[in-house]
């Protein structure tokens, strides 16, 4: 298989529900064509922005059929498959691929805490089982497994894998990656807490893989473009510092609540979080709305503002 290399803004998706708390998948569509209208390269389905760890077996599959009826061309669409084991994972992966997935990303299976050698062998394991694109989600917060660099080259020798998203705060793990001449698409988080953009973007990294993207797109593509020349670099610095308090603000409540409950109030087809998380409310939820004011993203994209008395009572 050959690797066609993702480059730009990997968004991670939320899952929007309706009243009843169903998923809606009218506003799955609404969101897909906001992305690509507005210069995001690819989408995650059913990350942890996602909720996916919320979701119901039989919501996954639905979510996957009728949301890679949605896609295009331009855009990729990628699906979270990791199970709560090997073949379980196997198992989704083979479906989305059935079901017209451009890929999936893995993470290690959680609540167990397995030795990194096991993850290796589970991320092998599923490469072998399939030849779905696949990517790797190294982040040891939700999962508590964390892949070295030298696990990691070791995997990436596999041709099924194509792109790999940092979650660590560890520059030094990032530069090992891109020294190794991975081939897969580097990317890190968003988080300005890790603080692991800037140097990424700048030791050669491919783009991020974000969630602040689902509220800025335009501004995240300009953050996760790669450095090709000083403009670039350039760009990529006015846009960071200038997209920081919205950076810090998606994470300052744990993925996704800020910009779940920031994209509810702004208008966009969000719908509620799913119990036992609950949308912010009041002086946190007006901050976030204070923010995107500030930064003219109302105007740029149209969203619908209301007073900040309303939004904090």
């Amino acid at each position: 298989m050959s690797k066609k290399l993702l480059t730009g803004s990997f968004v991670a998706l939320i899952t929007p529900f309706n009243k009843d708390g169903s998923v809606d998948f009218a506003a799955f569509r609404s969101l897909l064509t906001f992305h690509e209208d507005n210069g995001t390269s690819a989408v995650l389905i059913m990350g942890s922005t996602g909720e996916t760890s919320m979701l119901s077996p039989e919501e996954k599959k639905k979510i996957i059929v009728e949301t890679s009826k949605m896609k295009t061309a331009t855009m990729p669409v990628y699906f979270g498959c990791t199970g709560n084991n090997t073949e379980a994972t196997i198992a989704n992966v083979r479906f989305a691929k059935d079901n017209g997935a451009d890929g999936a990303i893995l993470a290690a299976p959680a609540y167990i805490c397995a030795p990194e050698d096991d993850i290796e062998r589970f991320f092998l394991d599923v490469a072998d089982a399939t030849d779905l694109p696949l990517g790797i989600y190294n982040n040891p917060p939700r999962v508590k497994s964390d892949l070295h660099w030298n696990h990691l080259l070791r995997i990436f020798k596999h041709p099924n894998y194509v792109v790999h998203k940092e979650s660590t705060a560890r520059v030094g793990q990032v530069a090992q990656v891109l020294a190794g001449n991975p081939g897969v698409s580097v990317m890190c988080c968003d988080s300005p807490n890790l603080g692991l953009v800037v140097p990424t973007m700048s030791l050669g990294g491919h783009g991020t893989a974000n969630m602040t993207g689902n509220i800025a797109p335009q501004e995240l593509a300009i953050i996760s473009t790669p450095w090709t020349s000083y403009k670039d670099a350039e760009g990529f610095k006015n846009a960071y510092l200038g997209l920081l308090p919205l950076l810090h603000y998606t994470y300052s409540a744990v993925n996704p609540v800020a910009v779940k409950s920031l994209m509810k109030a702004l208008g966009m087809p969000a719908g509620d979080l799913r119990k036992p998380l609950t949308n912010l409310e009041g002086e946190a939820l007006a901050k976030g709305v204070r923010i995107v004011s500030e930064l003219g993203l109302d105007k740029r994209y149209g969203y619908k503002l209301k007073p900040i008395s309303a939004v904090a009572a």
